[in-house]
């Protein structure tokens, strides 16, 4: 299920506190963070002025981390609040507005589980533009940001992508919240909610882009679509989406991929339905009824009800809702193709594309399983049943390749809390979710893209890190842990400082972003002199070159695959 990765989708989002314990079996990646409120960073009350040819939007300033004055335009609505009758309906494109909209504050996050303070509202689809005030000769390029989350968390907030290290550089920035969980994603396989609807929220972004951004000083026609996790496969899906041709022109695609073990599409995930309406005490005799139910209910109680959906443990499985392949009602239709299917007959809407994953995607998921007796042992004694909900396998063959899986990782042996145990399970973990997925989705498109296909593997291991030890010290390179470097995530992380030894990797990512949304090419150029004398070429089937991202930026070749062999093996396809 291509859903499956998305999956991968995880996101960063923990409900454990600023410091994950060892210790502490209770902590979980995908429940929400404790998140702190937004430092509004304002300098001047009086606000710069857009006027578009929607409306006029009236902003606030900012400043980067080197004291560059920015115009900051946030929480406009892109889309008619999803509230009342438009609840589990298609986004509606706001076209005009009336009178000045104030764009000087933060929206709301989508509803999720979050502390009671937290700025939260089910009228919550919008969107923030960031823009340097220059003398620019002619529009900018645009990065557009897709959160990640695992499509039932996390924000476009500036508190989770805060723009302070991006508009250092010559772009016009764009961020969005769109619907998660039940309210975005909801499918039961039928006219009543064919699915899709988080995914629609994004391209009527898209659409508001092409309509506004050249009045924020942007190119309409120079946008790049970013994302990591759910965002990751988001990016990819929008090259195969019909709603979405034309709508941008470069993609990068960051710890995720709608194509993973199983080649069989979803086409609705009524089940995930069915659960919401059980969790909720609504009957789930049809579609009709579930729906009209939930239509009832307070939006509180539908974004608060995430950890219902787990099967085993604090997160298991990190998969839940996501895309599906669209039945056809008469609507319009997101998604119509099976997306290995797209890939592998030309099927898309290529654009240059950057393609990436950690170095130790989730292998902090070991630790709440190893440290805990019950879950220990019910893993152990259970493997066939529980190993397929905790790795996101396919029906198909799971005994087998829970057997193999159980040899190559862990030698065959049982798990026990120690050393060699993390690490043969944090391994698997992250390999299962993401790692392979992201290797498949590289190895297809660097074959069936028209465009050039870059690779890399991040390495690099600074201060912070979305898991660390009780002592507060990073112990990989974790899933999200490259987006430290590309934003700013006040919600946890201090900014870096000029004068950090960490400094150069900012300088180094974003001039990467910075070059490949300008000329559809991250290698250097002379204004990004940080990058010094890098080639980074693009990858080819019979040569697999990326980027080691690690103290050094290195060129390597074949990255993981000894290790991604069993996979291959247990879930083949022809490339």
């Amino acid at each position: 299920m291509f859903l499956a990765l998305l999956c991968a989708v995880l996101v960063c989002a923990h409900a454990y506190e600023h410091k994950h314990s060892h210790h502490d079996a209770q902590q979980t990646h995908e429940s929400v963070p404790v998140i702190a409120d937004v430092p509004t960073f304002t300098i001047n009350p009086d606000g710069p002025l857009t006027r578009s040819v929607s409306g006029q939007f009236r902003g606030s300033w900012m400043e980067t981390r080197r004291g560059r004055r920015f115009q900051a335009y946030r929480g406009i609505r892109y889309a008619e609040p999803p509230i009342g009758a438009l609840r589990f309906q298609p986004p509606k494109l706001k076209l005009e507005y009336q009178g000045e909209v104030d764009a000087s504050e933060e929206g709301p996050a989508c509803p999720l589980p979050v502390p009671p303070t937290y700025y939260v509202d089910e009228d919550c689809l919008t969107i923030n533009v960031y823009t340097p005030i220059n003398n620019a000769t002619g529009p900018l390029p645009v990065i557009f940001f897709i959160h990640a989350g695992g499509f039932y968390s996390m924000t476009g907030r500036s508190d989770l992508a805060g723009p302070h290290y991006l508009l250092d550089r010559d772009i016009v920035l764009v961020t969005i919240n769109y619907r998660i969980g039940s309210l975005g994603f909801m499918s039961t396989g039928d006219a009543f909610a064919p699915g899709n609807n988080g995914m629609k929220d994004q391209v009527a972004a898209l659409r508001w882009v092409q309509r506004n951004i050249a009045a924020f000083g942007g190119d309409p026609n120079l946008v790049t679509i970013t994302g990591c996790s759910a965002g990751s496969i988001s990016v990819m899906l929008h090259m195969i989406s019909p709603m979405t041709k034309g709508l941008f022109h470069r993609g990068i695609a960051m710890s995720a991929s709608p194509v993973n073990k199983d080649v069989k599409p979803l086409t609705h995930q009524r089940h995930l339905a069915v659960r919401q309406a059980e969790i909720l005490k609504c009957p789930s005799d049809n579609s009709s009824i579930i729906l009209a139910c939930l239509m009832t209910k307070p939006w509180r109680e539908l974004g608060d009800s995430l950890t219902k959906f787990w099967e085993f443990g604090p997160g298991d499985p990190v998969g839940l809702w996501g895309p599906v392949l669209e039945p056809d009602f008469g609507q319009e239709r997101y998604l119509t193709i099976n997306p290995l299917d797209a890939i592998k007959e030309g099927k898309m809407h290529t654009v240059p594309f950057i393609i990436s994953q950690t170095t130790d995607e989730f292998f902090w998921k070991a630790f709440p399983v190893l440290q805990n007796e019950t879950l220990l042992k019910t893993m152990n004694e259970e493997w066939e049943k529980i190993g397929p909900i905790s790795f996101m396998l396919p029906q198909e063959n799971r005994a087998v390749a829970m057997k193999k899986l159980k040899e190559v990782y862990l030698k065959g042996k049982k798990l026990v809390n120690d050393k060699e145990s993390e690490k043969a399970l944090g391994r698997l973990y992250g390999d299962s979710i993401i790692g392979f997925g992201v290797h498949r989705l590289a190895n297809l498109m660097c074959r069936h893209s028209k465009h050039p296909v870059w690779y890399y593997e991040f390495a690099y291991i600074g201060n912070n890190s979305h898991y660390e030890d009780p002592q507060g010290k990073p112990q990989g390179a974790a899933h999200h842990d490259d987006l430290l470097y590309v934003f700013t995530l006040s919600y946890r992380y201090p900014t870096i400082a000029l004068s950090s030894p960490h400094a150069h990797v900012v300088d180094e990512m974003t001039a990467i972003w910075y070059n490949f949304a300008r000329y559809g090419d991250p290698n250097p150029r002379g204004d990004t002199p940080e990058l010094g004398n890098l080639t980074w070429p693009a990858m080819k089937p019979h040569m697999r070159s990326y980027l080691h991202r690690g103290n050094q930026l290195s060129i390597r070749q074949n990255m993981f695959e000894d290790r991604f062999k069993v996979w291959e093996e247990l879930y083949p396809i022809h490339y």
